[in-house]
């Protein structure tokens, strides 16, 4: 089994890069894990004009062909103005893009991280709302951390067992899951 994991944040130290590879540890050895940067598949803004006359980005291609070997997907994201990132939803939309739809029938896990009080949970709910329109079954629990400022330790780790729970009990259920999605 293997899970595409990406944060849809870009900046080095983002505390969803850090939420990220909290759960890829709570997962590891139990699938094959997949980690992308998003800056590894660079693609311009989603440009109606560029696919007509180009095709497919070559990151898009990347991403599209990455999304569709995995059986499922592990996504942590930050939240903009109560939603996703443009960069986040750019790759979505450029790889949501016929022929073929990779994201249809994927099991998806959602986690987002905030300095705020909410954990990102705006945000994870908007990109719930886009996955699901393209045929992606979301798991109904999710991972918020709040304060995300004082979540994390000097190595990365998360500071409050019951986080550091919450990660290990939903990367579980994206697991079994995603095996009764393949059998």
């Amino acid at each position: 089994m293997t899970i595409l994991a990406f944060a849809g944040a870009l900046r080095a130290g983002s505390f969803n890069r850090k939420l990220l590879a909290v759960a890829v540890e709570a997962l590891r050895g139990q699938a094959d894990i997949d980690l992308l940067d998003l800056r590894d598949v660079p693609m311009p803004p989603y440009d109606g004009d560029i696919e007509a006359n180009q095709g497919l980005p070559e990151g898009a291609r990347k991403f599209k062909e990455r999304i569709a070997a995995a059986d499922g997907l592990l996504i942590c994201s930050p939240e903009y103005n109560h939603s996703i990132p443009g960069t986040l939803k750019n790759v979505i939309d450029w790889a949501s893009r016929p022929p073929g739809n990779p994201f249809k029938g994927k099991v998806a896990l959602l986690m987002g991280a905030s300095p705020g009080p909410y954990g990102a949970v705006r945000g994870v709910l908007a990109l719930r709302q886009v996955l699901t329109a393209l045929g992606v079954l979301i798991l109904p629990a999710s991972v918020q951390i709040i304060r995300s400022g004082e979540a994390f330790d000097a190595s990365g780790k998360l500071v409050d067992p019951k986080n550091a729970a919450q990660v290990e009990k939903t990367c579980a259920e994206l697991l079994l899951v995603t095996r009764l999605m393949r059998d």
